[in-house]
């Protein structure tokens, strides 16, 4: 295992969408994130691990045009891009999912998953909803990402977390994302209803996304990661490639390593 700095190659998954080269974020006096370094390939899972406070939601931020790098710089398809706000960030293709989803919980699914963006016939006047074709769509995206959904007239807010996660996946995947942002998916889920949010990554990874996967979870990250970028304080650990690292070394990093072992020889019973 050994730290590296990706490289502006392309991977045997798929071409980088986006590569960051040594961006980091400073508030003043607090540098919040520096001299971080990854990229994101199409049909590829990039991992963002760490801890509460590790600098994951400022890196994820500035991914989504939400704030701006203070330095290095973000590269789209090669070429570097400055994002004004999140609406430049998803004209190009990023898409944001966070962990509140921004839903309404007492509209059906297929308002929520047209909310802002709604489907109308006729002019004028008479514009109206095109209700049918919009069920019709988001029953038919939902199945394509294989979520069996019965009804799409039901209350989004009687979905499980998992499902409500896997909807707001499915809807990026419709309006044209290239690259999919997942805000700690499985933070507040179950060990089944995070298997279902993790199927469904994998399956947005195989139609050709590039994903970003937020997670302080290595368990989570390891089965559906390609790339794996450990932060800790603002600061990158490391970028590895899957052949690069492994379970156990991932954990190991995230959890202190020698720290940890401290740890467990002082909370060992004496005999």
């Amino acid at each position: 295992m050994s730290t590296t700095t990706t490289s502006t190659t392309t991977t045997a998954s798929g071409r980088h969408i986006i590569e960051v080269r040594d961006i980091g974020k400073r508030y003043g006096a607090v540098d919040a994130l520096h001299g971080v370094s990854t990229a994101v390939s199409a049909g590829e899972v990039t991992c963002v691990l760490g801890d509460n406070g590790a600098g994951k939601s400022t890196f994820i931020k500035m991914l989504a045009g939400a704030h701006s790098p203070s330095h290095g710089e973000i590269l789209l398809d090669g070429q570097p891009v400055t994002f004004g706000s999140p609406r430049d960030a998803l004209d190009a293709g990023i898409a944001t999912v966070y962990q509140d989803l921004a839903v309404i919980p007492l509209m059906p699914v297929w308002r929520n998953f047209f909310l802002g963006s709604e489907i109308t016939r006729g002019w004028g006047p008479f514009r109206r909803l095109d209700v049918k074709k919009m069920k019709t769509i988001t029953y038919t995206e939902l199945a394509n990402m294989g979520i069996d959904l019965r009804d799409v007239d039901q209350a989004i807010g009687t979905l499980s977390g998992g499902e409500r996660q896997c909807v707001a996946i499915a809807r990026a995947v419709y309006f044209g994302a290239r690259v999919l942002i997942l805000d700690e998916p499985t933070a507040a889920l179950g060990v089944k209803q995070s298997g279902v949010v993790l199927r469904y990554i994998a399956r947005a990874r195989d139609r050709g996304l590039g994903v970003v996967f937020i997670t302080h979870n290595p368990h989570h990250a390891y089965p559906v990661g390609d790339r794996f970028l450990l932060l800790n304080r603002g600061t990158s650990q490391g970028d590895f490639a899957k052949s690069e690292v492994t379970l156990a070394e991932l954990t190991s990093l995230m959890a202190g390593g020698a720290e940890l072992d401290t740890l467990a020889h002082e909370l060992e019973r004496t005999p």
